[in-house]
């Protein structure tokens, strides 16, 4: 599971967009909260979230638009987690894209139409920003959800990068971090700290940017 922060850094949506899009009527809502209300995103969540940013890159698609064609996608009888659909952006509409066909649901629901597939793990540009790619979005940082669950850890161990960012965080040097992770390098260990920057830097800026 992923506090809205890392959500927000691996999808590349701002803080105040998560919250934004959790509103009524909600653009889309986490599969998880806790017992006190506190909001968890799955790995699949974040996939799903990654979609939407890309849709509403460079505002070329309204939320209104991408509103509508998530229920056009529900009353067609697509009720699985967002994220086990490809949506891309077609000129002004939006399309679902099935092996070798493409599903209009916006302008024209249900109709047939020509389109590319977009890969919402690589990188692009997001309406606030470079968004990295989901699985690597650092050299040495990886995100998979056989390894704990999709949460970041150092490539080639269970380490999250968390734990290495931390201690660095204490003034343990990148070198002696071996000392206390044997499996993590000094190499990967700046990878870490690196990514935790990223991170720290939604947490600090993310929530000014404009919602929507």
């Amino acid at each position: 599971m992923y506090r809205p922060v890392l959500a927000a850094a691996l999808s590349g949506a701002s803080m105040g967009q998560l919250r934004h899009w959790r509103k009524n009527p909600p653009v889309f809502e986490p599969e998880h909260r806790t017992p006190t209300n506190r909001v968890l995103y799955s790995y699949r969540d974040v996939v799903a979230l990654r979609t939407i940013v890309y849709l509403r890159q460079n505002d070329a698609t309204s939320l209104q638009g991408i509103r509508k064609s998530i229920r056009n996608l529900r009353q067609l009888g697509m009720v699985d987690h967002l994220s086990e659909y490809k949506l891309v952006r077609v000129g002004d509409t939006i399309v679902l894209v099935e092996d070798e066909e493409a599903i209009d649901l916006l302008k024209r629901p249900g109709n047939s139409v020509l389109a590319e597939l977009v890969d919402v793990f690589g990188e692009f540009e997001g309406r606030v920003g470079q968004v990295l790619p989901f699985q690597r979005p650092v050299a040495g940082v990886l995100v998979d959800p056989e390894v704990r669950g999709g949460f970041p850890v150092v490539e080639g161990t269970r380490v999250g990068y968390d734990q290495v960012a931390g201690l660095m965080a204490d003034s343990v040097p990148a070198e002696k971090i071996s000392q206390f992770f044997p499996s993590v390098t000094t190499e990967a260990a700046r990878a870490a700290q690196q990514f935790a920057a990223y991170v720290e830097k939604f947490e600090v800026h993310s929530a000014d940017r404009v919602a929507g």
